[in-house]
């Protein structure tokens, strides 16, 4: 078949990698010239099988009520006269149940745990490098009230395969001695030392060469500008390239992979996914002494930051990255925002990182209400879901590509998890 791929991030050229591999014929389509230059570009860096627990648990809606009007809050709701915003949060209370977060915990580590041996898989094979570091992720609490709520989802986490193990403060400084300096602030901590960090942006270029040294028709700079059905079905794919010039892209199957823009094509077809964009932040900054920077890969979730260090031949840089704000398609940089997590990284490792030389970003996450992506099939015969991943596209990357490629081919995945359309 030939199977066109909506979006060159992430999830877009994973699908089509897996697609190819299947023996499919791939064009990927994408607006920006390069690939994984919007999302997946300077995310948090974190394969993090452990960050299971969704934003949506019996926690959230009393802090969502604490933070309200805070700029520098770590999940901020602005309120707007938007009825998708109004649609998502109330599905978002609903999520917030013990039950439905134990449920949703399931169904993250199941893809987690799959994702990561296929991302490990492929570096074996294809010998592919982005800065990646095997050293586990380390969650860490500096209220006891935080570290308490942790201990029951670490609990089902490990009863599901994936091993995170709670731990004294004392054991998180050997671990990461760069913790000493907050020593006596820690209630305590949890490792998974299987988990793994690297660049995503880095990944997905390595894995585009791949793709299209194998085949792959990657058409950058082309912005998608409608899906046409006929008869239960994608027709075919409408776009314009840099120029303006319009064109018609027909295939057997449309993968549609765009993150939180995926619910504005899907919506003239009559499909409404429940995806809502998610302003993220990420602060990127020189190492500046070694010995007080972190090296491994750190979770903070109080302040919901995560932290990956990226060594490599171009530089030693420390990436923090987190906080969500729902505020639409809403792209600014808020300066507020940005210099609150250089203040905690800077609480946290005092003189680790140049912060003269701070480079911020922003980039719009695809959540969903239960963080469960939306894998599948949906009404419409050839029309096929890789959204909705929210913080986790890089952990769930390589699963949710290997799975939609083997739905498309009319292929079981081989991993037990809620698919669309299934």
């Amino acid at each position: 078949m030939h199977v066109i791929v909506l979006g060159a991030g992430l999830l877009g050229v994973t699908s089509a990698y897996y697609l190819r591999q299947l023996g499919h014929d791939v064009t990927v389509i994408d607006r920006q010239a390069t690939p994984a230059a919007e999302t997946s570009f300077a995310n948090g860096g974190q394969i993090s099988v452990s960050h299971a627990e969704p934003w949506a648990n019996p926690s959230a809606p009393l802090k969502v009520l604490q933070w309200l009007g805070k700029e520098d809050a770590p999940l901020l709701f602005r309120l707007r006269a938007d009825m998708r915003q109004w649609r998502w949060g109330l599905s978002f209370l609903r999520e917030c149940t013990p039950a439905r977060t134990r449920r949703n915990i399931e169904q993250i580590v199941r893809l987690g745990t799959y994702s990561r041996a296929l991302l490990q898989e492929l570096r074996s094979d294809k010998r592919i490098q982005y800065d990646q570091r095997m050293q586990g992720i380390l969650h860490f609490y500096t209220t006891q009230k935080e570290f308490d709520a942790a201990l029951a989802p670490a609990e089902q986490m490990r009863a599901l395969g994936c091993e995170r193990r709670v731990i004294s403060a004392d054991e998180a400084v050997q671990i990461e001695p760069a913790l000493a300096h907050i020593r006596p602030q820690l209630a305590g901590a949890t490792y998974t030392a299987a988990d793994e960090s690297g660049d995503a942006n880095r990944f997905v270029r390595e894995l585009e060469a791949l793709a299209r040294a194998d085949g792959v028709k990657f058409l950058m700079s082309h912005t998608v500008t409608a899906l046409r059905e006929a008869g239960g079905a994608i027709d075919h794919v409408e776009a314009t390239d840099s120029e303006g010039r319009f064109q018609r892209v027909r295939g057997d199957a449309v993968v549609l992979a765009m993150g939180s823009l995926s619910p504005l094509y899907a919506e003239p077809l009559g499909i409404r996914l429940p995806i809502y964009p998610a302003k993220g932040y990420s602060v990127t900054l020189p190492v500046k002494d070694s010995a007080k920077a972190y090296q491994v890969s750190l979770t903070d979730d109080e302040y919901k930051l995560v932290f990956s260090r990226y060594t490599s031949p171009s530089g030693d840089r420390m990436r923090i990255a987190g906080t969500a704000e729902l505020n639409g398609y809403d792209r600014d940089l808020n300066r507020v925002r940005c210099e609150a997590i250089v203040r905690r990284v800077e609480a946290l490792f005092p003189g680790a990182g140049d912060t003269t030389q701070a480079q911020f970003w922003t980039g719009l996450r695809p959540a969903t209400p239960s963080n469960v992506p939306l894998i599948g099939r949906t009404r419409l015969s050839n029309l096929f879901l890789n959204t909705g991943h929210g913080t986790l596209g890089w952990t769930h990357a390589c699963g949710s590509g290997k799975s939609i490629a083997r739905i498309v081919s009319g292929l079981k995945p081989e991993v037990d998890f809620a698919f669309a359309g299934a």
